[in-house]
């Protein structure tokens, strides 16, 4: 039998990016902004990709040339540049609903393999490639466009019930990012603040918002402040 190191360096050696999705603007009757413009519709491509910070939210959008976020209101901006799903949620949806989903079904950025995305810590930080260096910081929250885009009724709440969101990340390092990319952790916190304990807490189960704090600054802005308007209120 391996041993648990041989376990977990081969475990590591299998993280890769299996693809890079880009968006581009598209009208659709379901977009949650005035324009009626979504680029959640996001196909794998082949060619490198160009990584970096975008701007604040509200100005900057995705992290990825080339790929399009058009309500800027509540999507892209420096603490949500990339969102990536582990291909591993992708197959167990495919399951549970009976068909098929391809990679950037999600709305996805970065389809991951090998890599327990919703378990990631707040702040971990992923060296994608040779050069990029990503920094976990929230999950994801499912809105009406998410819905639509998948198909299913009821989608919102299912999604949220299922707890596994995906990631977002800021960059700390720009480059580019192309399919087949090793993955590797360069950074995990010592706190025990996931990815799916923060989507947790900002969604179904509010009473866990002061274990978020631990996280710092490293956690999205707005569930950090979620987080400290909680336990100013409650004393906790």
């Amino acid at each position: 039998m391996p041993s648990t190191l041989w376990v977990v360096v081969a475990y590591r050696a299998l993280m890769k990016l299996l693809s890079v999705n880009l968006g581009r603007a598209t009208a659709v009757p379901y977009a949650d902004q005035p324009e009626g413009l979504t680029g959640i519709d996001k196909r794998p491509t082949d060619g490198p990709v160009r990584v970096a910070a975008p701007g604040p939210k509200g100005i900057g959008a995705s992290g990825l040339a080339g790929d399009s976020v058009c309500d800027t209101r509540h999507h892209g901006g420096d603490d949500q540049a990339v969102y990536a799903v582990a291909r591993e949620d992708l197959d167990d949806w495919e399951r549970e609903l009976g068909r098929p989903l391809a990679s950037g079904a999600f709305g996805e950025n970065l389809t991951t393999e090998g890599l327990d995305v919703s378990g990631a810590r707040i702040g971990e930080r992923w060296r994608v490639g040779a050069e990029v260096v990503l920094e976990v910081t929230s999950g994801r929250i499912p809105c009406r466009t998410f819905q639509e885009h998948v198909g299913e009724r009821g989608w919102v709440k299912r999604f949220t019930q299922k707890g596994a969101p995906g990631a977002y990340l800021r960059v700390i390092r720009p480059g580019e990012v192309r399919a087949g990319d090793p993955i590797e952790i360069v950074h995990r916190p010592d706190h025990d603040v996931t990815v799916a304990l923060q989507f947790r807490a900002v969604t179904t189960e509010r009473q866990l918002l002061p274990r978020l704090l631990p996280a710092g600054e490293a956690l999205h802005p707005e569930a950090l402040e979620a987080a400290r308007k909680y336990v100013a209120k409650h004393g906790v």
